[in-house]
């Protein structure tokens, strides 16, 4: 905590001012950008700082839903077939004109595969089997093998590069270098120094106007109260990820302001099922067989063993929203009647003897230290109750960038389409896309299938021939109610069998000097363009 830091406040608004004079909004973020490539990654430190720089055919707006972007309007032509055309007079960074070549060649590009890249945003291309065709220069033409009513949702995942510019580069290192950043949107490359910053620049012709910075610099600062130290220092303008123990003084301090909205990013634990799994073993150190967690008792046991209401209320500062769902309230899909589980250590003791674990098991819980709020705190309060009901819990957490590889596709048997992720239970977050349940039920629920983009995200390789038909077809289903009937059924059945084992919806807050108004969105990004200056 840095409570007697917020007695400095005058000294610190002092040397803030020069940026302010300068134009020159520094944002201090807690995960740092790893790459510029927008095809490399979809984790949300790289992608909000690429948006900068690279834009979409679809945006979304703050509540996550669909808007005009490099596409001004979207329609299907038949069943199978859409139209989207583009903006007229879009120019690239250097000058050269925006044209359907370089949306086909981003497509092309992503289908391909990009040599090394750990999660590109291919998968949503594979979906519904889109075919995509050229018709002139602002007309782009996306064929379905089947009705499929969310491919413009699918492209607000789908970053447009410049085909002159990109084409034939090293992925990743010639777009950190700058020789292959150059986008459409509202700023430009300067640097990318890792470890250090990634700073923009204002693009003066970009289509949607002055985005109101002149540079804007993103320094990474992973440590909370580091980042709350640089923004009392003046250090930076804004930060994201406020330490949750330090809001209250901070929200009343009249020299800074904190803005707040609900977040789309769900926390929960993910379950491996395997046969058998390397991190769960008995008494006497040996796995077990057959893997403890294939029992739905057991997995309800381990949910029912966690005090969410506690994480709440003593980790979270009661900046997190405890819950059953998988997608926030007032987002399509989801379920009123699915209540967060209420802490009952007594029931989980009996359904772990029921299902022949008495005496419990060993495991090892494994997650992030440095992405999700407060996330190794989470992990260690979860430890000490699943202890409490007898299974005994080591807790591993590591930096991001290793806990996301070895998650995605740890495994030494590994290869692309075939990954194998390591860890047996462990702590991960999902962030709704489009405000809409389709993508979650997809990609947590069905079963993983590299080919179709099936189960992108569901690590832990559940599967249930159920979810996976209420999914498929709900992806195919145009009609809007009755899609939203078919995503809520595929909800309550993974749900009720213990899927996996949601959490929490963190609750997204920013801190920043008084001068500054920010419009905070669902998908937790924060975007210069929306950080305005105040009287």
């Amino acid at each position: 905590m840095i409570r007697l830091a917020l007695a400095l406040v005058t000294s610190a608004m002092l040397a803030a001012a020069p940026a302010l004079a300068q134009n020159v909004l520094t944002i201090g973020v807690r995960s740092e950008a790893a790459t510029l490539d927008p095809h490399w990654t979809q984790l949300s430190a790289d992608l909000q700082v690429q948006e900068h720089i690279f834009e979409h055919l679809v945006d979304l707006d703050s509540a996550s839903q669909p808007v005009p972007g490099l596409a001004v309007s979207w329609a299907p032509l038949s069943d199978t077939l859409w139209e989207f055309k583009l903006r007229e007079g879009v120019t690239w960074h250097d000058g050269t004109p925006f044209t359907a070549d370089d949306v086909i060649f981003s497509f092309d590009r992503l289908a391909a595969g990009i040599a090394g890249a750990p999660a590109s945003p291919a998968f949503t291309l594979a979906k519904g089997g889109k075919v995509w065709t050229r018709v002139d220069d602002l007309t782009v033409h996306i064929t379905t093998n089947g009705p499929y009513p969310t491919v413009a949702e699918d492209l607000a995942m789908v970053p447009i590069v410049a085909r002159h510019a990109a084409e034939g580069v090293t992925p990743s290192v010639d777009f950190n270098s700058g020789k292959a950043a150059i986008g459409t949107g509202p700023f430009m490359f300067e640097e990318f120094s890792p470890g250090n910053r990634v700073s923009v620049v204002k693009n003066p012709g970009w289509w949607g106007g002055d985005p109101g910075w002149d540079r804007v610099v993103f320094r990474p600062v992973g440590q909370d109260a580091a980042r709350l130290a640089a923004l009392l220092n003046g250090d930076v303008d804004l930060i994201d990820y406020p330490p949750t123990v330090d809001l209250p003084q901070i929200e009343a301090n009249p020299n800074f302001r904190v803005s707040t909205i609900p977040s789309d990013r769900l926390i929960y634990v993910i379950l491996s099922y395997r046969h058998q799994e390397a991190y769960i073993k008995d008494a006497a150190g040996n796995t077990i067989f057959p893997n403890p967690i294939r029992d739905w008792r057991v997995r309800r046991a381990m949910s029912l063993g966690i005090d969410r209401a506690a994480i709440r209320d003593r980790i979270m500062g009661g900046a997190s929203e405890p819950t059953r769902n998988i997608v926030p309230p007032g987002f399509f899909g989801y379920v009123d009647e699915l209540q967060p589980d209420a802490y009952d250590p007594d029931e989980a003791k009996r359904l772990l003897a029921a299902a022949g674990y008495p005496d419990g098991f060993s495991i090892t819980f494994q997650g992030p230290n440095d992405r999700y709020i407060n996330d190794a705190r989470i992990i260690e309060a979860i430890a000490q109750m699943w202890t409490r009901i007898g299974i005994r819990t080591e807790v591993d957490t590591m930096p991001r960038n290793i806990y996301f590889s070895e998650l995605i596709r740890g495994a030494p048997e590994t290869f692309p389409g075939f990954d194998m992720p390591k860890f047996s239970v462990a702590l991960t977050g999902w962030g709704t896309v489009a405000g809409e349940a389709t993508y979650t039920v997809s990609g947590t629920l069905e079963t993983y299938n590299a080919a179709t983009g099936g189960g992108n995200g569901n690590f832990g390789r559940y599967s249930n021939v159920y979810v996976d038909a209420l999914s498929i077809r709900a992806k195919q289903t145009i009609d809007r109610d009755a899609r939203l009937a078919l995503l809520k059924e595929a909800t309550r059945i993974g749900m009720e069998d213990y899927a996996y084992i949601p959490i929490h919806f963190q609750v997204n807050k920013w801190a920043m000097r008084a001068g500054l108004e920010h419009s905070p969105r669902t998908n937790e990004r924060t975007l210069a363009w929306e950080v305005r200056r105040v009287q």
